[in-house]
């Protein structure tokens, strides 16, 4: 099973406290740490949608949001549609 990635892994990736992480990367992208994973796995859950037939439940565990519910909740907030409707607007071939 894949670990989830996290700011707590990235920052020791990068041989870093959290704190000190989150503020350079702040520095150097203008959003913080937590803003752009997110934001990647958006991407990555449409990507998915888009292009495969997995259930939401899979497309959310696959994207790093680990519950369709929390996929949900962030299609909501940043797109205004719901996972479904997104698929349905935007599969591949439609």
């Amino acid at each position: 099973m894949r670990r989830p990635l996290t700011v707590g892994r990235l920052a020791r990736h990068a041989r870093l406290p959290v704190r000190s992480f989150a503020r350079q990367f702040r520095e150097e992208t203008d959003v913080s740490p937590m803003r752009w994973l997110t934001v990647q796995r958006l991407h990555e859950a449409r990507r998915l949608l888009e292009a495969t037939e997995l259930p939401v439940e899979a497309v959310a565990a696959e994207s790093g949001f680990g519950s369709a519910a929390t996929l949900r909740t962030h299609f909501a907030r940043e797109l205004g549609t719901t996972p479904t409707q997104y698929r349905k607007r935007h599969r591949a071939g439609s």
